[in-house]
């Protein structure tokens, strides 16, 4: 990493400094040499966290089926893609960096507080749209802020911090949604309506804290620019995946597809045609044929992921679980996952990483239909311990998927496009995710929910047959 030593901003502005402040700070008197103003995002991130699974819960309480949840789940792929795009661009003509993650916490709160007053599950999903149009905007801002001043060889470090704050701030937030699902009826005796409303309410006062907390901790002004940080992070090589399975807990990562799809050329001036075709040629000048069919079977097994998730609350709610135990079950499939990205990574590390692939995907692919007749066949207090015990199961294969795909597709990409084949893998994705999410809420809608999952299942083992054909290519002779 010591090669990017020395290098100059596009722009011709000053070098950052070890501690990334320059005489010309736009941002005034900031506190510097802090991290504290994570907090505040963090805030900002549980409540977020919350909103993800609560927002769907609320659509179905005001009459949303299959289709509308998986929209509502879509939306948070594609509606912040233009938003980070948009951002991006603001960022770098204006070069500052508070005011947007002010306005990205403002927004998120106002909302919030909007919610409580809609009726119909479109407004709903249009209010979800914008809130993830928001979000998104500020990942290509926090990226450069949290790397601000320091080495590339510590950016692994500093992004890894990000998504603590970030992933933990989530992760809180499905935890006090559940909580409070079990005791707002309870001990306030609210109808779960308006016990979701009033969390609306009290999200956006957590939103509204995190303005507070930045506000007051916030570091030093940022000084590297867009360009220099588009120019270093194309020759970042994240560590062992962690980069990509940690922003994994944002539904398909927009922001993600964004930096991706930026650095392959989308976005830049010409037509919309001309500049796929573009696209697409470069990836076949440069990727190995092995490397793009793995690509395109992780499109599919990803399609499929997306096409159980995507309706699976409304599935739930359906089979009789209270708002509680929704939240419960979710929980449990990320605590898992957490828990065991170390003993995957350890796994990849002594074992060949697409055999310990093939048997996650495969077992996704088998407990995904389980899960729809388990969940509506089995009675309780059976039937919930068996569900429990699959999103347990279910979250400990995701983490398995996430450390040996990195891995994969470093091996079959050479060292001269490994950072851009990572990107692509993110993206496409990304994108995979949110066209399954709303193909599954479709099949859910009209013909069941045992179909969807079985086709959901069906997209996993397609995905995996497609990949195979390029992972006998990564297997070490």
């Amino acid at each position: 990493m010591s090669e990017f030593g020395g290098e100059t901003d596009d722009t011709g502005g000053p070098e950052p400094t070890a501690r990334g402040v320059t005489e010309d700070s736009d941002d005034g008197d900031d506190r510097p040499g802090t991290d504290g103003w994570l907090y505040g995002w963090a805030l900002g991130y549980a409540a977020i966290g919350a909103a993800s699974l609560l927002v769907p819960l609320y659509a179905i309480d005001l009459g949303a089926g299959a289709l509308v949840v998986s929209l509502i789940a879509a939306t948070a792929a594609f509606a912040g893609v233009p938003g980070a795009i948009l951002w991006g661009r603001l960022v770098t003509r204006t070069r500052r960096r508070r005011p947007f993650i002010l306005v990205a916490l403002g927004l998120t709160a106002g909302v919030f507080l909007s919610l409580p007053f809609l009726n119909s599950p479109w407004t709903v999903l249009a209010a979800n749209a914008v809130l993830w149009f928001v979000v998104a905007a500020a990942a290509p801002v926090l990226n450069v802020i949290v790397v601000e001043g320091y080495d590339p060889a510590q950016w692994t470090q500093r992004f890894g911090l990000l998504n603590h704050y970030q992933g933990y701030g989530w992760l809180v937030g499905l935890v006090a949604g559940g909580l409070w699902s079990t005791v707002a009826g309870a001990r306030f005796a609210l109808t779960a309506l308006a016990a979701k409303r009033l969390f609306f309410v009290l999200s956006a006062v957590v939103a509204l804290g995190g303005v507070a907390v930045v506000l007051l901790r916030y570091p030093e002004a940022t000084t590297i620019t867009d360009q220099r940080f588009g120019r270093l992070s194309r020759r970042f090589r994240p560590a062992n995946g962690t980069a990509a399975r940690s922003t994994r807990a944002v539904p398909f990562g927009p922001g993600r597809i964004y930096w991706a799809f930026r650095d392959l050329g989308f976005g830049r001036t010409g037509g919309a045609r001309r500049t796929t075709r573009g696209v697409v040629s470069r990836l076949r000048r440069r990727f190995s044929g092995s490397l793009l069919r793995y690509l395109l079977g992780a499109v599919v097994f990803f399609a499929g992921f997306s096409a159980f998730f995507g309706p699976l609350p409304a599935y739930l709610v359906d089979a009789g679980y209270a708002t509680d135990e929704v939240f419960a079950l979710f929980i449990l499939s990320s605590a898992a996952s957490a828990v065991a990205y170390t003993a995957a990574g350890a796994a990849a590390a002594k074992y060949e990483p697409f055999r310990l692939q093939a048997g996650a995907l495969l077992f996704r692919a088998g407990a995904f239909p389980v899960v729809a007749v388990t969940g509506a066949a089995v009675a309780p207090p059976v039937g919930p311990i068996v569900v429990g015990t699959l999103f347990l199961a279910i979250g400990g294969s995701w983490a398995v998927i996430a450390v040996t795909a990195t891995g994969l597709v470093s091996r079959l990409a050479p060292d001269s496009v490994r950072a851009e084949a990572l990107g692509v893998y993110t993206a496409v994705g990304s994108l995979g995710g949110g066209v399954g999410s709303v193909f599954g809420g479709a099949i859910a809608d009209w013909i069941g929910y045992l179909p969807a999952f079985v086709v959901a299942g069906g997209f996993v083992v397609v995905g995996f047959l497609v990949a195979a054909s390029a992972g006998s290519a990564s297997t070490p002779t």
